[in-house]
């Protein structure tokens, strides 16, 4: 395991227990689909979301918020759409797009949730 891939670990652990804290449900994590991966799928009562973590050592360049671009956003929309096909008692739950920015200590980090971050339809 890499450096980076163990520290994207850690501050995902530490989302996971964030979003846990604030009453949601870990449906699965690190769900791959062909040219993305869903790194946490949370249940928050009955609406499925799809949580990108991002972290980033220092807000110079905009922060993790920042690094979704568009194309980003259309991976993640796309992973969800298999998602949701692979489990099908989810597939008509409302859906939102969450993201989790992280920053500093990787070990410590500190966590911004925004949710409702995107939409699957933004442009």
């Amino acid at each position: 395991m890499t450096a980076g891939r163990a520290r994207g670990d850690v501050v995902e652990a530490a989302a996971l227990a964030h979003l846990q804290a604030h009453g949601l449900h870990l449906l699965a994590r690190n769900a791959q689909a062909r040219g993305g991966e869903l790194d946490l799928v949370m249940l928050d009562g009955d609406m499925v979301v799809f949580v990108e973590v991002r972290y980033r050592a220092s807000a110079a360049f905009g922060g993790g918020i920042a690094s979704i671009d568009a194309r980003k956003r259309h991976k993640l929309v796309h992973a969800a759409q298999v998602f949701l096909m692979k489990n099908p008692g989810h597939a008509h739950a409302a859906c939102r797009f969450d993201v989790i920015d992280a920053s500093g200590d990787p070990a410590a980090p500190r966590l911004q949730w925004l949710r409702d971050a995107f939409r699957a339809d933004d442009r």
